[in-house]
């Protein structure tokens, strides 16, 4: 019993050393709002280019006034983040712990 704790423990401090960081998901999320590079950082790349192109676009068009819509878009999905930081994180922390628990260290 007590190998399977030791197990336990080292898994769990590998998730710990594996995982993405809280602190900095929110920073870039806060600092470098619109540019998605707070999603790519958490490793949802093609969200993360989304964000990215739309908060480019709606600065382009901006001064023909069309492109407002996206970054509005932009600013929303960007604030909506902010509460879901946490549960991806989490999400991450799983599939790592379940790989380490499959035996694929």
């Amino acid at each position: 019993m007590p190998d399977k704790v030791q197990q336990q423990l080292l898994i769990e401090q590998r998730v710990a050393n594996e995982s993405k960081s809280q602190l900095v998901a929110y920073l870039l999320a806060i600092l470098l709002w619109g540019f998605g590079v707070h999603r790519m950082y958490l490793g949802r790349w093609a969200s993360g280019i989304i964000m990215l192109l739309m908060w480019g676009l709606g600065w382009l068009t901006a001064p023909i006034l069309i492109g407002w819509i996206p970054l509005a878009l932009v600013c929303v999905w960007a604030f909506i983040d902010l509460f879901l930081i946490p549960g991806m994180i989490r999400g991450d922390q799983a599939v790592i712990r379940q790989r380490l628990m499959a035996g694929r260290w």
